[in-house]
C-alpha cells in the first residue's frame, strides 16, 4: 500500500493509504473547502481520489462496506 495523503483532526494526524495499485486520475477538490463531507457522505460526495487500477484483481482482496462495518462493531 502506498501513502496518498493525510487527514487531520483536532487530536491527530493520520496517514491515508491506497489499498490498490494504480494512478490517481482525479482528486475531489470540493474537500478543500468542505472536509466534513468525508464524514457526512463517505460513499457519495465525500470521495477523496479516483484511481485507475493497474491490477483489478486486487479488488478481490478488499472488504465490502458491510464487512468492514461488521468488523468495527466487534
Amino acid at each position: 500500500m502506498k501513502e496518498f495523503g493525510v487527514v487531520e483532526s483536532i487530536k491527530t494526524v493520520s496517514t491515508l493509504y491506497c489499498p490498490v495499485s494504480g494512478e490517481v486520475i482525479e482528486v475531489n477538490a470540493k474537500l478543500s473547502s468542505s472536509p466534513e463531507t468525508v464524514n457526512a457522505d463517505p460513499y457519495g460526495e465525500g470521495w477523496m481520489i479516483k484511481v485507475k487500477m493497474t491490477d483489478p484483481s486486487e479488488l478481490n482482496k478488499l472488504l465490502s462496506a458491510s464487512d468492514y462495518e461488521a468488523i468495527l462493531k466487534k
